[in-house]
């Protein structure tokens, strides 16, 4: 992995995302179309923006079997859509915290469940590494590819842990290294440095660090699912001069190393 100051990561990442939030009003009046791999129904209420800001890369909400009555908490909940989702599914008698880094997202994920009716889900300003819950507060964590915009990812699933009820689950999306970058004409750390932590690649983890992480921390069960291999084209946006010059089928090696994948765990009863 990089070493890079976690400070300004932290600023970095809430700056791009501040950036996302204040954009996401225009692209939603132009009408402009929101990726959010949910089907269309599952999107019947919910405010434009909400979908406008999204910049995951899965559906935690699907595979966290949320249930009526749960305390669920998102972390790194941007605009609010996952968060939403999840208060719609447990009900008036659960409740839904949604955390993040930055400013404007929480304003505008609080300005969106306001729309979408969701009076069960409350916004939070914070850090994933200082989570403000109280000890084994929370039924089910979900997720949506922001672990790997936090520097101590450790420190992280550690404190994911600790607001966990026994018992508790954590659903996650998120960007893999799979199975390493071990291999290539270009060193890992070259690699890393050129791309863009801010867009959840340049800080991913290996799948097996993700499990190895995970285990440290407490969790059990631990599965890691591969949902989707890049190609050269979805990193075109990040792709710098150094990684373009790469051969065809070295480029086409390294993009398809990093994948969405769906990453489940549950702590001890």
């Amino acid at each position: 992995m990089i070493n890079k100051d976690p400070w300004r990561v932290k600023l970095t990442v809430a700056g791009v995302y501040g950036r996302v939030a204040r954009s996401a009003a225009e692209k939603s009046a132009a009408g402009a179309p929101g990726c959010c791999c949910r089907p269309p129904e599952d999107l019947r209420g919910v405010p434009a923006e909400a979908v406008a800001s999204f910049r995951g890369c899965g559906d935690p909400v699907a595979v966290a079997d949320l249930r009526p009555g749960q305390v669920v908490l998102d972390l790194g909940s941007g605009g609010g859509l996952d968060a939403i989702l999840a208060a719609r599914q447990v009900g008036a008698a659960g409740a839904v915290y949604g955390l993040d880094l930055s400013d404007e997202m929480t304003r505008l994920a609080r300005r969106n469940a306001l729309a979408a009716g969701a009076k069960n889900a409350a916004f939070i300003r914070g850090d994933l590494e200082a989570i403000p819950l109280r000890d084994g507060s929370v039924d089910v964590i979900i997720s949506n590819c922001v672990i790997n915009l936090t520097p101590d990812k450790v420190q992280a699933l550690v404190e994911a842990f600790r607001v966990l009820k026994p018992g508790g689950r954590l659903a996650v999306s998120d960007i893999v290294v799979d199975p390493d970058l071990a291999g290539l004409p270009v060193g890992e750390w070259v690699i890393r440095s050129a791309l863009s932590w801010a867009g959840c690649i340049a800080g991913a983890l290996t799948s097996g660090q993700y499990r190895g992480f995970l285990e440290a921390a407490g969790f059990e069960a631990v599965k890691i699912r591969i949902n989707y291999r890049y190609s050269p084209l979805d990193l075109q946006a990040e792709m710098p001069a150094v990684l373009r010059r790469l051969p065809a089928h070295v480029l086409e090696d390294l993009a398809g190393r990093f994948a969405s994948a769906t990453i489940t765990a549950c702590k001890p009863l």
